[in-house]
């Protein structure tokens, strides 16, 4: 689907740059070399229309961020950070200049927004890392350039009639059952939350992961009107494939995010697709 396609966000055709000037060196007494570090606006691809009334992102397009120093990047070096995994949630926290914003309640793809635009101005736009080719399986390195990224508002939901409700959730029809499922969008929290139950999966040795089931149990609000919990797990645990999939794509279109997808070529077979640009460990240290 290239329902992406010339959506501006944070490549060449994007908005008029309203970040504030370069940092300006001052003297004093105090401390002779005090400067004050930039900061700049990110588009939020939500442009706030989701976040609860009280929530200070409520109805703000953008968000002010600093650019990455070095206690940036000493937390994404910090080892006992990364093994609990919160560093880059801690360099989130750190970036955003509104203290009052809980970085965990974020929607994911505003999360998306603020990493790429902290990376392209703590490293630059080129990214390069290694890709498998999808035809012939070899590893090469490959160029993404970040600033192609494009900006997806959420737009698209008329193609499955899904209805935006006054309270920022979403009501989806499913196709086989006739149900209709009130969902919402994740947040940074829901994220990581899914990311520890497939670790703790991993860990026990469960043969059967439950990244669907648990995505479905995250999003739902309600069934047919009905928030119990009941109605919620008996839908999960009951619904149809085609249903799923129908409530997956909805979500995924209704979903504001930063689209990274971009054209690859192999440079051993000439096998050409459109890829989603793989944020490996390398994406916030370029040189190692």
């Amino acid at each position: 689907m290239a329902r992406n396609r010339d959506r501006t966000g944070t490549g060449t055709n994007a908005p008029e740059n309203t970040s504030p000037p370069p940092q300006v060196m001052t003297q004093n007494q105090d401390n002779p070399f005090s400067f004050v570090v930039p900061t700049e606006f990110v588009e939020l691809p939500s442009g706030g229309r989701f976040y609860p009334e009280g929530h200070p992102l409520h109805g703000q397009e953008t968000i002010e961020i600093k650019q990455m120093t070095a206690k940036e990047e000493d937390i994404l070096t910090s080892r006992s950070l990364l093994k609990k995994g919160i560093a880059l949630d801690r360099v989130i926290e750190s970036i955003i200049m509104d203290k009052k914003i809980d970085s965990n309640s974020l929607l994911v793809g505003d999360r998306n927004a603020i990493v790429i635009a902290t990376r392209i101005s703590g490293y630059g736009s080129e990214y390069v890392t290694h890709v498998a080719c999808p035809s012939c399986a070899t590893k090469q390195e490959y160029s993404f350039n970040l600033n192609s990224a494009k900006v997806y508002n959420g737009e698209d939901i008329s193609e499955l009639d899904v209805e935006v409700n006054e309270n920022g959730t979403f009501t989806v029809q499913l196709p086989r059952t006739e149900i209709d499922v009130t969902f919402r969008l994740l947040t940074g929290k829901d994220e990581k939350a899914f990311i520890a139950g497939m670790e703790a999966e991993r860990k026990n040795r469960q043969a059967t992961e439950k990244n669907v089931t648990r995505q479905l149990s995250t999003m739902i609000v309600a069934v047919n009107g009905d928030t119990s919990s009941q109605a919620r797990k008996y839908l999960v645990d009951n619904i149809p494939s085609i249903d799923s999939r129908h409530l997956r794509l909805a979500y995924s279109l209704a979903a504001p995010n930063v689209d990274l997808t971009q054209h690859f070529e192999c440079n051993e077979c000439d096998y050409e697709q459109d890829m989603e640009v793989p944020l490996s460990a390398d994406f916030f240290w370029p040189d190692r």
